[in-house]
């Protein structure tokens, strides 16, 4: 389970995972704004409900290094689309594709890891794009900094107490009706 955390002016600025909002509660650098129903948290002394979204007290600052290798970053680089086939893939059918195949000593790294969809992916295999005839869309780098470190648009899936602090997705994705 994520939390989604808001910024102390309430808009939405990432999330993390139920553990780490936990951890900014206790050392009160975030408040609950929302929890979910059916989840609780047990310890030895306490139970209360997992937060669902959470707010920053103060702002924390940003860490100088760049961005922390993920999933969710390698998505957020690529821009959600298979670099091989170009299509979009969404962040559930998303797979991470070696360049270089690990079993010919390809790293897991911002350099060697891309966005695939099933189909590329499967039909890559164990081979080098040059081998597999694939032509690679963009070379895979480690970027300075990401625009957009997750959707900020509320989708299907998502828990339904964060849709009041996202964007809708159709809202700002679907097609114009003209007159």
């Amino acid at each position: 389970m994520e939390t989604l955390v808001l910024s102390t002016s309430y808009e939405a600025v990432g999330r993390v995972s139920w553990k780490r909002a936990i951890t900014l509660l206790f050392e009160q650098k975030a408040e609950v704004v929302s929890a979910y129903e059916d989840r609780v948290v047990r310890s030895v002394s306490l139970a209360f409900r997992m937060p669902s979204v959470v707010r920053l007290l103060r702002w924390l600052g940003r860490r100088k290094r760049g961005p922390q290798f993920s999933r969710q970053n390698v998505y957020a680089r690529d821009r959600g689309r298979c670099q091989y086939c170009s299509q979009p893939v969404t962040r559930a059918e998303a797979t991470w594709d070696h360049v270089v195949p690990r079993s010919r000593g390809g790293r897991t790294n911002w350099e060697n890891i891309v966005i695939a969809c099933v189909d590329c992916n499967h039909g890559k295999g164990g081979r080098t794009p040059t081998e597999a005839k694939m032509t690679l869309r963009t070379q895979p780098v480690r970027p300075t900094r990401l625009a957009l470190l997750f959707d900020l648009s509320w989708q299907p899936g998502m828990p339904p107490s964060w849709r009041a602090w996202l964007r809708d997705y159709n809202y700002w994705n679907g097609a114009l009706e003209s007159d």
